[in-house]
């Protein structure tokens, strides 16, 4: 009897100290990290008291030109505490098909991307990062696609992927979150939102 309730009390504290660590970590973007192109975990928690502005980004999709933005964005306020991370991806319509060395080859010589860019990883699905799990939890997609631009892209998206997208999975690349410096998401941009307002958006939490 004393064996059983031991045994019990020791699942009861595993239990506890798990839920604990669900409910106290992971809740901001700090309890995050991701992979460097060398294959380096880079721990988020160095980017405390910056602005954050998160893309998942692709090198031959319609909306590749706003890395010219995020480029002159990041000039313009870095030096007031603005990071910009990009994270590859191609699970939209396969338009990130490079190895991780040519798409930063890519995006240093067409546009002059200097801001982190990190290994190619999945956004959405079973393989998801954990941080892309978190982001979407925080903030919905709130749409603003128009019903032809949607309709292509849910179909572009099905033929690269095995799973269903679900209601909040990013929608297409060059999807955005802003973290303020206190590591809280403050805002979801799709891809549409004219890049002018996300720059007005961010100006505004530094």
């Amino acid at each position: 009897m004393k064996r059983i309730f031991t045994l019990a009390l020791l699942l009861a504290v595993v239990a506890g100290g798990w839920a604990q660590k669900t409910d106290t970590t992971m809740s901001t973007v700090y309890d995050f990290s991701l992979t460097s192109k060398q294959g380096q975990e880079v721990s988020l928690a160095q980017y405390k008291g910056k602005v954050l502005l998160i893309v998942n980004t692709a090198t031959g999709c319609g909306f590749t030109p706003q890395y010219e933005d995020l480029e002159a964005m990041y000039h313009r306020l870095r030096d007031k505490g603005l990071e910009i991370l990009d994270v590859p991806c191609n699970q939209f319509g396969h338009q990130a098909p490079g190895t991780d060395e040519e798409i930063k080859e890519f995006c240093q010589m067409k546009f002059g991307a200097d801001f982190p860019q990190f290994k190619k990883s999945d956004v959405n699905g079973a393989h998801a990062l954990p941080l892309y799990t978190w982001l979407k939890s925080q903030k919905p997609c709130l749409g603003g696609y128009d019903a032809k631009l949607a309709a292509v892209m849910e179909r572009l998206y099905n033929e690269a992927n095995p799973e269903p997208r679900k209601k909040d999975d990013i929608q297409w690349n060059f999807t955005k979150f802003l973290i303020g410096r206190d590591g809280q998401v403050i805002a979801r941009f799709e891809p549409t939102v004219d890049m002018k307002e996300v720059e007005k958006q961010v100006a505004a939490a530094l």
